[in-house]
């Protein structure tokens, strides 16, 4: 096969399998086809449990609108349902290039590796899938996500079509750790951004031969800035957030504060970016610790300096190297700080962590 272009479609030949894995692992990332059972309910994903036997076949067809990339594969009644799987070892063996080497299906293929997010969109029929311990079935017209940096199983539930959206993970600009915290999911399509997220991938399918690649480039830029909306709005839907409870977050920041005390700039927005979450969710969850993200700052910064000066000792060069290292402005600024955690002046030499002589 020459060069892939819009609409290039891959038929199933005599060893299907390796034709799929081939295509998929030069379009995707580097994954594992293995033949499809006869129907759903006969073993879960990424397990080899038996069934009834089928090729791996149907059709696979890849359109691109720019950086995205949209991969259609239909299984029909008589081939087997798709069923891929990314592991650890194809995850370890990653050079960050897709590009041709040398198999049929990674024709015209430029770079990629693991580094993206695959958005699946089952448009007939359903899939499961498997990743970070969570299980799930999309049905059609819902959405899910997956990290292609993290090991995952996918399965169609017999015969149907399912879209798969490649993004690559830097143009999300979410960090991992968030985005890793909504994949693997199910996620219904009758509200929010998923509402309007859907239907334009579905049109994108359906019209993807008629639109100019001028087009397509902006349009890949649009289901970007859905997908990324898609990540903020799961993240801070509902009172809990998806990852494993609020501690785990506000273990974090906490983690994040005292590791960046000494940049004077630090800040709720700052710590908010550097998170992937909004600064008014960010606020929220320091409510339950009675204590705002701004004091926080302050009463780590005071008791790490108040500690250092008194192993020091009261030398006035220390004093002001001191403080400035912490992230305060001068020896004054830290008084006025210290006194607003502590009630007092500070005191400098052997007793400068207490205040008192």
């Amino acid at each position: 096969m020459g060069a892939v272009r819009a609409g290039t479609a891959v038929p199933p030949d005599t060893d299907g399998a390796t034709s799929l894995q081939a295509t998929l692992s030069g379009w995707l990332a580097p994954v594992l086809v293995r033949p499809g059972q006869g129907g759903p309910g006969q073993g879960s994903p990424g397990q080899g449990s038996p069934g009834r036997g089928g090729p791996a076949g149907g059709t696979v067809v890849l359109h691109r609108f720019g950086y995205v990339r949209l991969i259609v594969c239909e299984a029909a009644g008589g081939t087997g349902p798709l069923r891929l799987s990314r592991t650890r070892r194809l995850i370890a063996g990653d050079t960050g290039d897709t590009g041709d080497t040398g198999n049929a299906g990674n024709a015209g293929n430029t770079g990629g590796g693991g580094d993206g997010v695959v958005l699946v969109l089952p448009r007939a029929g359903a899939v499961r899938l498997a990743q970070d311990g969570r299980t799930a079935t999309v049905t059609a017209g819902d959405l899910a996500l997956l990290d292609l940096r993290v090991a995952f199983s996918l399965e169609q539930e017999g015969p149907g079509r399912v879209l798969l959206f490649r993004i690559p993970a830097h143009a999300l600009n979410v960090p991992a750790p968030v985005l890793r915290s909504v994949t693997g999911r199910a996620v219904t399509a009758a509200r929010g951004v998923p509402a309007l997220l859907a239907p334009l991938l579905l049109d994108l399918e359906a019209t993807a031969d008629r639109v100019p690649r001028a087009v397509g480039e902006r349009l890949g830029g649009v289901v970007t800035e859905f997908v990324a909306a898609l990540v903020n709005e799961l993240t801070e839907d509902g009172d809990d957030p998806p990852w494993a409870g609020p501690g785990h977050l506000v273990a974090a920041v906490r983690r994040y504060v005292d590791e960046h005390l000494g940049d004077p700039g630090l800040s709720a927005e700052g710590i908010a970016a550097a998170h992937g979450i909004s600064v008014r969710y960010l606020h929220r969850l320091f409510e339950a610790e009675g204590i705002t993200v701004g004091r926080l700052i302050q009463r780590r910064r005071v008791e790490r300096c108040a500690q250092e000066l008194t192993r020091r000792g009261r030398v006035s060069s220390s004093v002001t190297a001191v403080v400035l290292s912490w992230g305060f402005r001068s020896p004054a600024h830290f008084s006025r700080a210290f006194r607003a955690v502590h009630g007092y002046a500070p005191r400098y030499g052997r007793t400068a962590a207490d205040g008192r002589s």
